[in-house]
């Protein structure tokens, strides 16, 4: 069975509708070494339309190009992508194809594609909440900027229902940025006030 991982970039309000003025500060050899981690071994990206339109509309100059960041600029040429897209348009990019009825539906089916191991979701905000609702979202792995965006997208919309998550892994890098992977769990036991009121500060000393 396949496994779904989601990066993004994320601001310390929740923000991962990225702004270059705040990303790029922090962006450095640490920070690109986690993304290279990311995008190891991957089978299927995973893009909404306006990051795959985002990503058509850089890479495949930077690969033509060939300077320094031309190496990743071919593995993403060379990676399948499917896009979530209203549009029937060609999408003008190499191993891209559209996602052809329901996300959810067509998701759930490729992770049990046989020769499918990982799937990534780069950006794309509205495919990761909809992943994320639907129990499919294996890994969210956030590289968290010390920054207030203060406007912006965030991640997590309003909604009725909480998403438990564990820590599985987390590093800090020198520029403050903190690396965390997290990973869908079950919701801890009920608890209220009442439950902890022997751990609040004080309690237990004479």
């Amino acid at each position: 069975m396949g496994t779904i991982v989601s990066t993004l970039f994320i601001s310390l309000d929740g923000v991962v509708e990225i702004d270059p003025s705040w990303h790029f500060p922090y962006f450095d050899e640490h920070m690109g070494a986690a993304v290279t981690e990311d995008y190891e071994g991957v089978d299927v990206l995973l893009l909404g339309r306006v990051t795959y339109d985002s990503f058509a509309g850089a890479w495949p100059a930077r690969e033509s190009a060939g300077e320094v960041d031309a190496t990743f600029a071919v593995q993403l040429g060379d990676v399948r992508k499917l896009v979530a897209t209203r549009g029937d348009q060609d999408l003008g990019w190499r191993n891209a194809e559209a996602v052809s009825g329901d996300l959810v539906t067509t998701v759930a089916a490729l992770k049990e594609q046989p020769g499918i191991g990982k799937i990534l979701i780069a950006g794309s905000i509205s495919v990761v909440r909809q992943l994320l609702a639907a129990g499919l979202l294996d890994e969210l792995r956030l590289l968290v900027h010390p920054v207030a965006a203060r406007k912006g997208e965030r991640l997590f919309d309003e909604g009725d229902s909480t998403y438990p998550l564990r820590l599985v892994r987390s590093e800090v890098f020198p520029t403050g940025v903190v690396r965390l992977i997290y990973s869908p769990t079950e919701a801890p036991a009920p608890a209220g006030y009442e439950d902890v009121t022997d751990k609040v500060p004080g309690a237990g000393t004479d």
